[in-house]
């Protein structure tokens, strides 16, 4: 009985966030994911919300250390919990916030892994390599990651509708995707990724079935009825290894990441990158300065106005 009223407060506490904050789904599973084991952990305890304490929390996060959960990671769920309890008060549900003087743990900063421009040349070529319908499909795919800076779940879920929104005649285009809380942006689009799309569009029928929703630009037989994203990361690392590159090196998200660096590298400037990813915080993107670091300290070593006072003789 106590389990099921938890269940009915996750489910609305579910409801109020996607109501107010229009979260992404992926974004609401990890919160029911991580509420969930939570309410289990204390459950085999025959413990309820509304009596823990924070030695129970504080045991609870110790628990996940004990685990080998990453700070990060204890960062991420805590901030749920503390969210979690404050609906709850707000709600009547519990009288007390066990999490009011527990502190976010410290957490490293970790500089995302990166492919070279090389690196991503020979995974494009290696893609173009493979002439059946699941390689023109692959190139397609990476052409797309590679030109737009899409998260992997946006990217295989897009929708066969943004084709009429792209203009296939430019050297440049765009399209609109729909990100993380359904805020549209407009992303670009290289002469390459439209000439990948073109040549998988006359093939696509090929993925098509009885079974398989049109309604999705790369359509399969999942669940989702597009394809997923664990089985582009799958493809993606076979793919890795016909270009010689090591399969732990590459994921859609670092290829995402490459689009970022390599943009910043060849002069964008942050604020735009920011919107090409669709970061709410420019803070998010920052992270690149940091993997770029010492090319950005040689650029200022030449060109800073002081650096050439400091050079001058006396």
């Amino acid at each position: 009985m106590v389990v099921d009223i938890a269940k009915r407060d996750v489910e609305a506490f579910l409801e109020m966030l996607l109501a107010e904050k229009n979260l992404a789904k992926n974004t609401l599973e990890a919160y029911r994911r991580d509420i969930t084991d939570f309410i289990n952990y204390f459950t085999l305890q025959r413990k309820i919300l509304d009596e823990l304490n924070v030695h129970d929390v504080s045991d609870y996060l110790e628990s996940l250390r004990k685990k080998s959960f990453a700070n990060s990671t204890i960062a991420r769920r805590l901030s749920g919990l503390k969210h979690y309890y404050r609906f709850l008060l707000s709600e009547g549900r519990v009288l007390k916030d066990p999490f009011a003087l527990i502190e976010t743990p410290k957490q490293e900063r970790i500089l995302p892994r990166i492919l070279s421009e090389d690196e991503i040349s020979s995974l494009l070529n290696a893609a173009h390599r493979k002439s059946d319908v699941e390689g023109v499909r692959l190139a397609c795919l990476l052409e797309i990651l590679y030109a737009s800076g899409l998260r992997v779940s946006e990217l295989v879920s897009l929708p066969y509708s943004v084709v009429r929104t792209i203009n296939f005649q430019e050297q440049i285009s765009s399209m609109i995707v729909k990100g993380k809380g359904s805020k549209e942006r407009m992303v670009p689009l290289s002469k390459a990724a439209l000439d990948s799309l073109q040549a998988y569009l006359s093939v696509r029928k090929n993925f098509l079935s009885s079974k398989t929703s049109e309604v999705w630009l790369f359509s399969s037989n999942s669940k989702e009825g597009h394809l997923t994203r664990q089985r582009f990361g799958q493809l993606l690392k076979e793919i890795a290894v016909n270009a010689g590159i090591a399969p732990y090196k590459v994921s859609p998200h670092v290829v995402r990441h490459a689009f970022a660096s390599h943009m910043l590298h060849h002069g964008a400037d942050l604020m735009s990158i920011q919107k090409l990813l669709g970061h709410s915080d420019v803070s998010t993107t920052e992270i690149y300065t940091h993997v770029l670091g010492e090319k950005l300290k040689s650029v200022v070593l030449t060109h800073h106005p002081l650096s050439r006072v400091q050079k001058e003789p006396k």
